[in-house]
């Protein structure tokens, strides 16, 4: 009788122990973690949606918690976008300076340009009426926040 055979059941050595091979992902994990992984990255590039074009730029930051621009920056019957301060100046008529949150109200992108004497957001189409911010043109369900402008010199300060 040789050794193997005087071995019972269960004395002997399992080759097939699962507990010590790696286990590959399934399709469906990695398409799931794909999924994910996706969603986020999405996400991202929402948050960073819009952007100034054209008519942007950014106003220097005063000691006072608002922003400056120079008035000569401010065409008469346009404005100009703050995309740092994310603030929107506008000059509807000569010498009348208003200020608005340069965010849409629709989606959070920041307005583009401002033109033919309407804000415009690129994202969606938004239009806003550069004397009072009110929507002109849809999507945005809300007219432009107010902000406070005040002369200094030749100076704005939007706060």
């Amino acid at each position: 009788m040789d050794d193997r055979s005087m071995m019972n059941n269960n004395d002997r050595v399992s080759t097939n122990d699962t507990d010590d091979v790696p286990v590959s992902p399934t399709r469906r994990t990695v398409v799931r973690a794909t999924a994910v992984t996706g969603v986020g990255i999405a996400g991202l590039g929402l948050a960073a949606c819009g952007g100034s074009s054209g008519s942007g730029g950014s106003g220097s930051a005063s000691g006072g918690g608002g922003t400056t621009v120079a008035k000569a920056d401010v065409p008469v019957g346009g404005g100009k976008i703050l995309g740092d301060a994310k603030v929107v100046v506008t000059q509807p008529t000569s010498g009348s300076f208003k200020a608005f949150s340069a965010i849409c109200t629709h989606a959070g992108c920041t307005v583009g340009s401002v033109a033919d004497g309407e804000i415009v957001c690129p994202c969606h189409g938004s239009h806003f009426s550069i004397k009072d911010g009110s929507v002109t043109s849809g999507p945005a369900p809300k007219p432009l926040p107010a902000k406070t402008v005040t002369a200094e010199g030749s100076s704005l300060k939007i706060s």
